[in-house]
């Protein structure tokens, strides 16, 4: 079971924050460090205020050297994807080829309203066509040029340059509970399908159906990652779970229901009955930036005990 990190730093968090994190979460031995893509909090004042997905994702490029950097998700509506594929690209390059993109169709109306973001009304198509955009512009060889007449985006004679360091493009994370739409882009263009803050049932039905699509595609049922991202509440006993817990608003029993919450062994016990249903990796979502504590527990207590 892989291992990562998630972060939420829309809820507030300077640079400096996210660079510890992703430092300690390098030197514990976790897979990669991700954050989400927000431009507003959802709870709180979020101060010190928001920071950008990918202008992150740049500086730690340049001061971390193993963990794998992604985001769940960059909203489709923040950029255009010409402007998205260069910025993965070189942030790729940046980091010698350990950028992961995940990319979602944008859902939260309040935060483009707050900064000036178009927010348009028909989003599953326009992330579709960024797929189609980004893939293709990464994919197009060297010296020859990209087009791409579509319904929302049009492209003429692009150079289709920076390419990423990792061919032929980084990952592409795919994810959410759509029956149809979702299962059937998921199978076309990702590398891994991410279930956000979803049951053990939920991901099983959900992950079932992108198995479907896949082979409708013409794909294997497993030529794909799948994923889950929970919040997670570990201590060594009841009493510092209560304590992280009231630390980040929320309530034990709610979060032993629908997060990775308890001690260690409960916390292995948990991730083991999503390994059954087909994860092979999972995100805590860590959000108490300031407690390194409970990213060395998870480190020597929880992923000790999965490889």
């Amino acid at each position: 079971m892989d291992l990562r990190i998630f972060t939420e730093p829309q809820q507030g968090a300077t640079y400096d924050t996210l660079l510890t994190v992703a430092r300690a979460t390098e030197d514990l031995g976790f897979g990669a460090f991700f954050r989400s893509d927000h431009y507003l909090h959802m709870s709180g004042d979020g101060l010190p205020g928001p920071t950008d997905a990918w202008i992150t994702l740049a500086g730690l490029a340049r001061e971390t050297k193993r963990i794998r950097l992604g985001t769940l998700m960059t909203a489709a509506t923040f950029r255009l994807p010409g402007v998205l594929a260069i910025q993965v690209a070189q942030v790729d390059a940046m980091s010698g080829g350990r950028v992961e993109l995940g990319l979602g169709a944008g859902w939260f109306g309040q935060e483009h309203a707050a900064y000036g973001i178009p927010f348009p009304r028909e989003r599953f198509g326009r992330l579709e066509e960024q797929l189609e955009i980004l893939t293709g512009l990464w994919g197009t060889p060297v010296g020859a040029t990209f087009r791409y007449d579509g319904r929302h985006y049009s492209l003429a004679d692009s150079p289709a340059l920076p390419k990423p360091a990792q061919r032929p493009h980084p990952p592409i994370l795919i994810g959410g509970f759509g029956a149809e739409r979702t299962p059937a882009l998921a199978a076309r263009f990702a590398d891994e399908f991410n279930i956000p803050f979803g049951s053990v049932e939920s991901s099983e039905r959900q992950f079932g159906r992108v198995r479907d699509a896949l082979v409708r595609h013409g794909r294997k049922a497993d030529d794909i990652v799948f994923s889950n991202v929970l919040v997670a509440c570990v201590g060594k006993d009841d009493a510092e779970v209560a304590s992280r817990a009231a630390a980040i608003g929320r309530e034990p029993a709610e979060l032993k229901e629908n997060g990775l919450a308890g001690s260690p062994a409960e916390v292995v016990d948990r991730i083991g009955r999503y390994a059954e249903v087909g994860a092979t990796r999972v995100y805590f979502q860590i959000l108490d930036l300031h407690d390194l504590d409970h990213l060395e527990l998870i480190a020597s207590e929880v992923m000790s005990q999965l490889g």
